[in-house]
């Protein structure tokens, strides 16, 4: 790792700091490597601000080339939302499927696998939550149907959140330790160098706790350990664990592998604006549709990693995105033989809600862009493909299709929106007269109220499935709540563009 010329302990302010641990250009010691590196942080913002910008500066000098683009950009997206409803759906019927299965009777048909000696580690980093949250998502923990002599439960607290909170955790832990195997509360220390504060670093101080007070007592080999890394509001399905078990013991490489289920904002959903409601389900919706595309699948928000894999990658601290960085930062590690499997399984979150109307756009808003960092594994993959010893294993194809999904993903986050909503009209607006009095002129806005209106297909599809994993409607609401949940569609123009 030398020739990456990377900052020493001192420099870095980590032990041990490697490649693996870039979070940006200044990490590097070297020019050259900080300047490609730069080059590709840039190349995200500057296609998204180029298509933009483009679009409108074309519109004026060259009108016919844009609305030639508009109408296979309009079709593009035509077929994009078919295929991808195509997954929704067979995602939807498979989760479905899993629900009813009894995944203990599964588990005691597999032959010559022992799956009793598999325990589950479940990491809760939490920050001034209330302890009706922390109580639920314990109480759901208890629920489940994996044996409890097998389940481990580290409440990762902050030091930040200060004495009072530390007291809650600790009311907790009176109040649950005895239902679980070990019971363990961590706090981590706050302004520790070369952190960035959030959950990453968090949940990366809670694996150093239990691995030091716990897994150093215990005759358990870290192959037998599986760590759920939750959020504090995430409630598994009473399921979860006997079928994360079955699919751990089913793999075909378990120890490089992590496992995703589907996370479903259902805990707070009827409580919740109209915006936050439309914007968690499409969350739910997308990942749906990545469950049923598993070459293109990464790990977010809630998943699950074995322990003696978390203990050789480590997990980021350093960085936003970590949900989706332990991914890609396992899959160069082990140069390119890592892969995550689908649960086709739920774990129930919350949607954004807070005390007021204003507060909750403020959070929501945020939430969006906490998740929008994960823009930052494109450079982080790009350099690693370019630099890393080793990468030439991975084949090219594969690298090129792990770039154009991740590249296009978050290209077409921050433009398609804007895109659908200014292309109908836009080259009319501004082409001039000569291209206005002309015959495709005319047809541009039909043939383009056409295809979006062929691509609304989709929104339908999505309407009706949220209905079906709608919870029980709460007594204090009126049948007149439901028509809600039908208009907030509507409002999905808008959501993706002030939001996104």
């Amino acid at each position: 790792m030398d020739f990456l010329n990377l900052p020493s302990d001192s420099e870095g302010g980590r032990r041990g700091f490697t490649f693996f641990d870039l979070s940006r250009a200044q990490d590097l010691k070297s020019k050259k490597d900080r300047t490609i590196y730069r080059f590709f942080e840039i190349l995200p913002g500057l296609f998204s601000w180029g298509t933009l910008a483009g679009v409108f500066i074309l519109s004026w000098l060259a009108p016919v080339t844009v609305a030639f683009f508009i109408i296979i950009f309009a079709l593009y997206w035509v077929l994009k939302v078919a295929y991808l409803s195509f997954h929704q759906i067979s995602s939807f019927r498979q989760m479905r499927k899993n629900l009813k299965i009894n995944w203990l009777e599964k588990l005691n048909n597999l032959q010559s696998k022992n799956w009793q000696d598999i325990c589950h580690l479940v990491i809760l980093p939490t920050y001034k939550e209330s302890s009706e949250i922390i109580r639920a998502s314990l109480e759901s923990l208890a629920n489940t149907d994996y044996p409890k002599n097998n389940l481990m439960v580290v409440l990762a607290a902050e030091e930040k959140a200060g004495k009072e909170f530390q007291e809650t955790a600790k009311k907790m832990e009176k109040e649950f330790s005895g239902k679980f195997f070990r019971f363990l509360i961590t706090v981590h220390p706050q302004k520790m160098p070369g952190e960035v504060a959030g959950k990453g670093s968090n949940v990366a101080w809670a694996v150093k706790e239990f691995r030091e007070k716990i897994l150093n007592n215990l005759k358990i080999s870290p192959e037998k350990i599986i760590v759920s890394n939750f959020d504090i509001d995430t409630r598994p399905f009473p399921r979860y664990f006997s079928c994360l078990t079955y699919h751990y013991l089913t793999a075909k490489n378990p120890l490089k592998s992590s496992y995703q289920p589907i996370p479903i904002y259902n805990n707070n959903i009827w409580q919740a604006p109209s915006f936050s409601r439309v914007i968690a389900t499409s969350g739910t919706f997308w990942q749906m549709m990545q469950q049923a595309r598993p070459e293109q699948l990464v790990t977010y928000s809630s998943h699950a990693v074995p322990l003696k894999t978390l203990l050789e990658v480590g997990y980021p601290s350093n960085l936003v995105s970590d949900d989706s960085r332990i991914f890609w930062k396992s899959y160069l590690t082990y140069r390119g033989n890592y892969r995550v499997v689908p649960l086709h399984y739920p774990v129930s979150m919350d949607a954004v809600l807070a005390r007021n109307l204003l507060k909750t756009i403020v959070n929501q808003y945020k939430q969006q862009r906490r998740w929008a960092w994960g823009v930052e594994n494109i450079p982080y993959l790009l350099f690693g493909f370019l630099k890393i010893p080793g990468s030439k294993k991975i084949p090219l194809f594969e690298k090129l299709g792990h770039v154009f999904i991740i590249f296009e993903g978050f290209w077409s986050w921050a433009t398609a929106s804007l895109l659908i909503f200014f292309l109908g009209w836009l080259p009319l607006a501004l082409g001039g007269e000569g291209f206005s009095v002309t015959l495709l002129a005319y047809n541009l806005p039909k043939t383009v109220a056409i295809l979006m209106t062929l691509a609304m297909a989709g929104m339908l599809v999505s309407a009706a499935i949220s209905f079906l994993i709608l919870p029980a409607r709460p007594k204090k609401y009126s049948k007149l709540k439901n028509l809600s949940m039908v208009f907030q569609w509507f409002l999905l123009p808008v959501t993706l563009i002030v939001f996104g």
